[in-house]
C-alpha cells in the first residue's frame, strides 16, 4: 500500500521530489473560484456573507446579525459538551499558556557614549482574526493553540470565525472559545470569513491579523488578502517524517504514521530508517492495523498516495534526508535520539524519543501545533507568542549624539544623491543658538 523507497535507487530523487510536490499548492482555479467571494464581500458586505453562507454552508441565515452567537447562545451550546472533554480542555490550556509565557517578547533600550538611547518597544496587536475549520471536522484544539498565544500575547480582541453546516455547531469548539476568553464568535466558513475579517463589514470588525488553518479556498484567500491584513502563514496538509533505527518499536512508529494519515487524503507520513526489517514490521503492522479505523478509506488514500517507507544508508544521511524534506512534525526514534535529533536543521517541531507521541503536540503537550508544512520549516517557526506582538524602534538623541550621527549621515545622504537629507541633519548644527 505504501511506496518503498531505496536512496541507492538511480531514480530516487526524482520520486521523492514528485512525493514531496503536492503541498501548499493554490491552483488557478482555486484562485478563480476565491476573487469573486472576496470581491463580493468587499463591495457587498454582509449581504454577501448571508448569500455564501447560504450557497456553500447550507444553512439560511435570517439576517445578519444570525450570523454571530451571543453571549447567551453560547453559554447554551457550551453546556452541552461533554464534561470530561471541557476537562481536557482546561488542563490542555494550562500547558499551552505556560509554554507561551516564554515566548513573549519584552522590550530594551541602551544609551551609548554619545548620550543617544535606542532600542525596541513591544507592542501586542490590538484585534486578531481566529479561523478554525468546521467542515470534515471540527478542532477545539484549534482554537486554543490561535487563541491563546494571542492572550498571552495581550491582544485587546479576538474574533472568531468557524462555519456552521447545514446550521450545526459542536459544542467543543465553542467551549473552547469560552474557555480562551475569545470575545466575538461568528458562524461564517471559507473565503467569506477571511474577507470579512480582513474588510471589516457592518457586522465583521476589520481584525489586524488573521490565524488559523483551513482548507485550500481558505489559504487562497488568505495568500490574495494579505498585505490588506497580517497572516500566520499559508498551511498545506499536515506531514509527519518518522527517523528510527532498529531499536525502535514498529507498532508505535506504524501507529504514528495512521494518526498522520488520518488528518485528510492530502496528509503526509512518512518513515525513513537504514533498517529493512524495521521498515518490513512497520509495513506489516500499517496493513494489519489501518482497516480498524474509523476513518480508514482517508487513511488508506493518504498512505497510498503521499506516503513512504525509505530505506536509508546510515543515521547521516537519515538526517540530511530530513532536511532536505523540512517536515512539519519530526519523530525521532533511537537508542540515542537527542543526539540524533540535534543533526536535524529544518523540522517544525521535534518529539524525541519513543515516548514522545507526535499527537501530544496537536492536543496538550504544550507546543503550538500550527507549523510550517511543505517544506516551509526552512525559514519559518510555528505560531508563536511574538507573532502577535510587534516592534516598535525608537532612538531619543541628546545634542552631542545628533552632532556625531550627522557628520556620518550627511556623507552617506549625499553619496545616495539626498542632499535634502544631509541637510536636514546638518542644520541643526548651524548655528550657535539653537531652539529647544
Amino acid at each position: 500500500m505504501m511506496r518503498k523507497l531505496d536512496s541507492k535507487s538511480e531514480n530516487f530523487q526524482d520520486t521523492l521530489h514528485q512525493l514531496l510536490a503536492k503541498g501548499i499548492t493554490i491552483s488557478e482555479d482555486i484562485a478563480s473560484a476565491v476573487h469573486p467571494i472576496i470581491a463580493s464581500v468587499d463591495s457587498r458586505g454582509d449581504d454577501a456573507l448571508i448569500d455564501w453562507t447560504r450557497r456553500l454552508d447550507d444553512w439560511q441565515p435570517e439576517d445578519a446579525a444570525a450570523l454571530e452567537l451571543t453571549p447567551l447562545r453560547r453559554a447554551d451550546i457550551s453546556a452541552t459538551t461533554e464534561p470530561q472533554v471541557r476537562q481536557a480542555l482546561e488542563k490542555a490550556i494550562v500547558r499551552i499558556k505556560r509554554y507561551a509565557e516564554h515566548q513573549r517578547l519584552r522590550g530594551w533600550s541602551e544609551t551609548d557614549a554619545d548620550g543617544m538611547r535606542f532600542g525596541e518597544r513591544i507592542e501586542a496587536l490590538e484585534k486578531v482574526g481566529l479561523y478554525v475549520p468546521g467542515g470534515l471536522a471540527a478542532y477545539p484544539s484549534s482554537v486554543l493553540m490561535n487563541a491563546l498565544p494571542a492572550r498571552v500575547a495581550g491582544v485587546r480582541e479576538l474574533i472568531m470565525c468557524v462555519p456552521a453546516p447545514h446550521g450545526t455547531i459542536n459544542p467543543a469548539v465553542i467551549t473552547a472559545a469560552e474557555l480562551a476568553d475569545v470575545d466575538r464568535i461568528f458562524l461564517l466558513g471559507g473565503a467569506q470569513a477571511i474577507a470579512a475579517m480582513a474588510f471589516g463589514t457592518h457586522s465583521v470588525p476589520r481584525v489586524d491579523k488573521i490565524v488559523g488553518p483551513g482548507n485550500r479556498y481558505v489559504q487562497g484567500a488568505k495568500k490574495q488578502l494579505y498585505g490588506q491584513v497580517g497572516i500566520d502563514m499559508l498551511a498545506g496538509p499536515s506531514e509527519v517524517v518518522v527517523l528510527a533505527d532498529a531499536s525502535a518499536n514498529p507498532i508505535w512508529i506504524a501507529a504514528d504514521l495512521i494518526a498522520q494519515a488520518e488528518h485528510d487524503p492530502w496528509a503526509q507520513a512518512i518513515l525513513i530508517s537504514s533498517d529493512q526489517t524495521l521498515i518490513d514490521q512497520v509495513e506489516h503492522h500499517i496493513k494489519n492495523e489501518f482497516p480498524r479505523q474509523p476513518r480508514a478509506d482517508i487513511i488508506e488514500q493518504s498512505l497510498r498516495d503521499r506516503g513512504a517507507l525509505i530505506k536509508v544508508r546510515d543515521e547521516d544521511e537519515g538526517a540530511h534526508m530530513v532536511d532536505m524534506i523540512a517536515p512539519e512534525h519530526l519523530v525521532v526514534m533511537s537508542t540515542h535520539a537527542s543526539t540524533w535529533a540535534q543533526k536535524v536543521q529544518h523540522a517544525g517541531a521535534i518529539f524525541i524519543g519513543g515516548y514522545s507521541v507526535q499527537a501530544f503536540g496537536d492536543y496538550c503537550a504544550g507546543t503550538n501545533h500550527v507549523l510550517p508544512t511543505a517544506g516551509a520549516a526552512r525559514f519559518a517557526s510555528p505560531l508563536n507568542t511574538a507573532d502577535f506582538q510587534k516592534r516598535i524602534s525608537f532612538i531619543e538623541c541628546s545634542q552631542q549624539a545628533a552632532q556625531a550621527l550627522s557628520v556620518i549621515g550627511s556623507v552617506l545622504a549625499r553619496s545616495e544623491g539626498f542632499e535634502a537629507h544631509a541637510r536636514a541633519m546638518e542644520c541643526r548644527f548651524e548655528h550657535k543658538h539653537q531652539p529647544d
